[in-house]
C-alpha cells in the first residue's frame, strides 16, 4: 500500500503547501482522501507524475479546507457523512468555514453516497461514518458554530481505517471528535486491534494537557507509527517526534506499507 502526501501546511522540495490536507491511498482500491481547499493536490500530483484515478473520493469532514477542492477532484463516487453540506462558521472569527459547493452544485460532478455508520468500501478500506465519544478529554468544547447559533460539535468528522498484514492504519483529517475516539472506533468497527500507524490532523494545540494524554494512549495501544500534521500545532508536534522520532509530513511525501 501507498500513501502520497499531496496537500499539507508544510511543503517538501519542489511541492506547494496550502493550508489543508488531501492524501490519495492506493491499495486493494485507490482512494482521495479529502482535496484541501483549492487545486494544490493536483498541481503536486502533476509534479509527482502521479495520475489520480480514485474509486472513491472520502470526504473526512465539511470544512473548506478540506474539500473545496472537489471542485477540481475527478468526478467519481463521493462518501462522506450527510452533514457535511451544512452552514457552518468560526465562533471566534466569525466567518465561513463549510464548503463552497452545496449539495446540489457536487451533485452534478459525483455520486454522493452519505453515511452515519460505517461504509465498507472495499475488502482493506472502510470509511467510518460518525465517530462517538469514549475519552473523558477529547472535543468537550468547539470553535464552531452552525447556521443558528447553536455550538457545532462537527459531527460530520470521520476517518479511513485501512487493514494490512501488520496492523490497521488510520486516516484522520482533523479529528475534531478526537483522535484517541477515532482510534477506539476503528478499533471497534475493524475488530483490529493492533495500530501500525496514524496519519492525519490531530487537532491538538499545545504541548501539555490533551496532547499528552493522547501520547499515553497512543503507548498504551502500542501504536508503532504516529505522523501527525495539518491542524496540529507546533508545540504538540515536537512532544510526538520526542516519542516516535519520525519525520514531518511534508507535501510530496510518500509512505509504503
Amino acid at each position: 500500500m501507498k500513501i502520497t502526501i499531496l496537500t499539507d501546511n508544510v511543503a517538501g522540495p519542489r511541492f506547494i503547501a496550502t493550508h489543508g490536507l488531501s492524501y490519495y491511498i492506493e491499495d486493494d482500491i485507490n482512494v482521495l482522501f479529502d482535496t484541501g481547499p483549492d487545486n494544490t493536490f493536483i498541481e503536486n500530483a502533476r509534479r509527482l507524475n502521479l495520475e489520480l484515478k480514485p474509486d472513491y473520493i472520502v470526504l473526512s469532514h465539511g470544512h473548506w479546507d478540506h474539500g473545496n477542492g472537489l471542485e477540481f477532484s475527478p468526478g467519481k463516487k463521493l462518501i462522506c457523512h450527510p452533514d457535511c453540506f451544512q452552514k457552518r462558521f468560526s465562533k471566534t472569527k466569525n466567518i465561513y468555514v463549510g464548503l463552497n459547493k452545496n449539495e446540489i452544485e457536487l451533485s452534478d460532478k459525483f455520486e454522493i453516497l452519505k453515511s452515519e455508520k460505517p461504509y465498507r468500501l472495499s475488502e482493506n478500506m472502510t470509511f467510518l461514518g460518525e465517530i462517538p465519544h469514549a475519552s473523558d478529554f477529547e472535543a468537550l468544547t468547539t470553535d464552531f458554530i452552525d447556521a443558528s447559533g447553536q455550538d457545532d460539535f462537527i459531527p460530520d468528522d470521520s476517518a479511513l481505517a485501512i487493514k494490512t498484514q501488520a496492523g490497521l492504519i488510520i486516516i484522520s483529517g482533523c479529528a475534531h471528535t478526537g483522535i484517541c475516539n477515532t482510534i477506539t472506533y476503528a478499533i471497534e468497527v475493524t475488530k483490529i486491534s493492533k495500530i501500525l500507524a496514524v496519519f492525519g490532523g490531530y487537532h491538538l494545540k499545545t504541548s501539555g494537557g490533551a496532547t499528552q494524554k493522547t501520547i499515553d494512549f497512543f503507548k498504551m495501544h502500542q501504536i508503532e507509527k504516529a505522523f501527525p500534521s495539518h491542524c496540529t500545532s507546533l508545540p504538540a508536534l515536537s512532544e510526538f517526534y520526542k516519542t516516535f522520532k519520525l519525520p514531518q509530513v511534508l507535501t510530496g511525501n510518500y509512505y509504503y506499507f
